[in-house]
This record gives C-alpha cells, structure tokens and sequence, in this order.
C-alpha cells in the first residue's frame, strides 16, 4: 500500500486523532457484538505504547435529529473499551466545545480519551456527513498534526471524521486494520494467486452489477447464489415462481451472462419453501426451475455439490453474500456448504468480504477458518468494484 502507517510516524508525546469503526450494534444500553472494538485494539495499544496521547472518533448509527440521539451515545462503547484495555478511557460526551478542549489538554501519554458519536454533528445540516469543512478543520485542530484512519467500515464515505481531518494535518496515515483490509482485499482481486474465485450472494443483482463485472475480468470463476440467482434464472426464461426478482434487471443479467465466457456459474436446484415465513411446505427442486407456488430460498444440494467442485483447487477466494437466508435453519445449508468448500482448500487465501457473509460465518462457527473477515460490508464492495476509497485516498503519500 502506496501510503503512510501508523508504523511510519513518531506518537510519543502527540496527541494523535484516531478514526475506529465502533459502530456496534445496541440493545438496551448494552452491546451485543464487540466485533469492531476488539479489531481496533492493535492499533490503539500500539499508539500508546509507544507514548501517545490517543482521541478516538467513530459514528454510532444514524443520527438525523434530536431524538435519533436515544440510545446512540458511546458511553457504553467507552466503558467496553476500558474493559477490553485495562485502563481508563476518557469519555466527556461532548464532539466539540470547552469540555472536550479540557479533557484533551489534560491527557498524559498513553491515555485515551473517546469523543462522542460523530454523528451527532448530523443533527444541524449534516456536518459529519457531508465533510463540513469548519467541522474537519476543527476535530484536526485538537491533536498534533497526525491522524490514524482505521475505520475501513466507513473509509466508502467522504466525512468529516476521516476526510476531512485528513485535510487538515500534517499527516493521515493507515492503522493497522485498515492496512490489513487492503492488503487482503485489494491485493486479492489485483494479484491473486490463482486460480482464483469469486463468490458473490445476496438479494440484488442492482447491489453488485459493478461488482460482478470488475470481477468477471479480475477472477476465473463467479459463483452466483442467494436471491439474486432468480433474476438470473428469469433472464434465461427459466420459471422461478413467487422467488424474488428485478424485473427491470433482467436485460442487465443477461448482459452479464453474455460477456461471462463461462466464468458465471449458477446454481443448479433450490430449496423451495411455500412462503418466506410461516411455510407449510419445503423441498428441493428437481432443477433449476422453482414451482408455481413456491420461491427459492436457498442453493439445493446439487448446486452445493457444484459448487464444491468449482472450489476444488482455489488459491484465492472472495466471497460476498450468503447462499440463501442463513438466519433461517431450514436454509443453511448453501451457506454452510460453500464455506466447508472453502476452507478445506489447502493452502487458499480466503477472503470474507463483511455484511451478512461476515455474520453467517461468525454466527455459524467458521470465523477462525478464513484468511481474513472483512469488517465493512460497503467499504469491501466497491473495493470489489473496483472503486477508489475516499478514505484511503485522503491519507499521506509515502
């Protein structure tokens, strides 16, 4: 990676400005995956060993007015960290003003102070959100002249907590995470080690159009699975039933399958179920057409089958969207059958790529049997695409 890290500037005795996703998900005050938290510790632990004074910024939710504010403080996020750090952190509840000032100007080396959800600055005009300049310039201002982007969750997202900080210091430079985020994504689609396979999921072929076509000229197969299979399959006029479809997508499917050479492959059967919820009947269709009556929720056992057999051999695998809906038992077993195919491949590089993939496989089990789980389902998918990241393109040149 062309850019500065952590690694490349002095910390000690600097107040340094630290972006970190602590973007957790909440029930009743209580966090209920520390996923992100536990992932931004290496750097943390690494600026104040090394003697600086850390401030942590990071978004919690959305926040459009005063009342989007219940419940989204980072109070609970400050005492977690605590926890996870065996030393006080910092927490004064503010995003800006005198409090915040004292606090900051009171910092020893290797403390840490957490400042509040960004994103209550979203509540006069989306000051966050849209990169106020005012906003940048001033979260720049409390530290000294350096700022540690390691929030890959939102590095898709031209802020004001990473932007446009990076704008006004003298360095922006990569933490820990976020370098290991390109180097195993990036690196993966740009210089594979082949052959290579991409697998992609999920609801919507308008999600991952871009994705799909940089991949088809990046990989050497595309597996296709979850509910964007059907608008595949209709395409091709094959019956798909009641299964989920984008009608106005079927001229762009078949687009793909036309300049695939091969390279996109489909499944072959469905589990079929007689309604999404409360279904009195499900089976596996005898091929890849789906009953009247019925939709797909699920890739059937020949296509796990299949599936299993494109894998055979992979050195590099990208996968992004399950095989069908995993949080259900009933249709689990697409999802848990591609990730059995991959892991058992020896010697592959096998790359998560966030989302619901992410979840499906820390849920299911298999969270220390891949290579790398991405932590930003949006930031991976136009890093898939293909697109450049604002939040990676606003750091310091080496």
């Amino acid at each position: 990676m062309a850019k500065l890290t952590v690694k490349d500037v002095e910390l000690t005795g600097k107040k340094v400005l630290v972006r970190v996703d602590f973007n957790v998900p909440l029930k009743d005050g209580v966090i209920t995956n520390d996923n992100r938290i536990s992932a931004a510790l290496p750097t943390i632990n690494y600026i104040l060993e090394q003697g600086g004074r850390a401030i942590l910024f990071s978004h919690l939710g959305r926040v459009k007015e005063e009342a989007d504010k219940a419940g989204k403080s980072l109070a609970p996020v400050a005492k977690a960290l605590s926890e996870k750090l065996g030393k006080p952190v910092v927490f004064t509840g503010t995003t800006r003003g005198a409090e915040l000032e004292t606090a900051i100007a009171a910092l020893k080396d290797g403390e840490i102070l957490l400042v509040e959800n960004t994103r209550f600055e979203d509540i006069d005009g989306k000051k966050e959100s849209k990169n106020d300049a005012e906003l940048g310039k001033y979260w720049a201002g409390l530290g000294d002249g350096i700022f540690v982007n390691d929030a890959f969750g939102t590095a898709h997202r031209a802020h004001a907590s990473n932007v446009g900080i990076s704008a006004n210091v003298e360095k922006a430079v990569a933490g820990f995470l976020l370098e290991n985020e390109i180097a195993y994504i990036q690196e993966a689609v740009e210089a594979p080690v082949r052959p290579f396979v991409a697998i992609l999921g999920g609801s919507k072929v308008s999600d991952k159009i871009g994705v799909i076509e940089n991949l088809l000229s990046k990989a050497d197969k595309v597996i296709i699975g979850g509910g964007m299979t059907y608008t595949f399959l209709k395409a091709q006029g094959i019956e798909i039933g009641d299964s989920l479809v984008e009608a106005d997508k079927l001229d762009v499917a078949k687009e793909l399958l036309a300049k695939s050479n091969g390279k996109l492959i489909l499944p072959v059967d469905s589990k079929e179920a007689n309604a999404f919820a409360g279904y009195t009947e499900l089976k596996d269709t005898e091929g890849d057409a789906i009953d009247a009556g019925f939709l797909g929720l699920d890739i059937g056992p020949k296509s796990i089958k299949q599936f299993d057999a494109e894998l055979t051999g992979a050195k590099t695998v990208v996968w992004n969207g399950p095989m069908g809906v995993f949080e259900n038992p009933d249709f689990q077993a697409g999802t848990v059958g591609v990730m059995d195919s991959i892991v058992k491949q020896p010697g592959v590089k096998s790359i998560i790529g966030g989302g619901d993939s992410a979840a499906a496989a820390i849920n299911l089990g298999y969270a220390d049997k891949f290579s790398w789980i991405s932590t930003g389902g949006g930031a991976s998918m136009e890093l898939l695409e293909g697109k450049v990241l604002p939040g990676l393109a606003s750091l310091t040149e080496k």
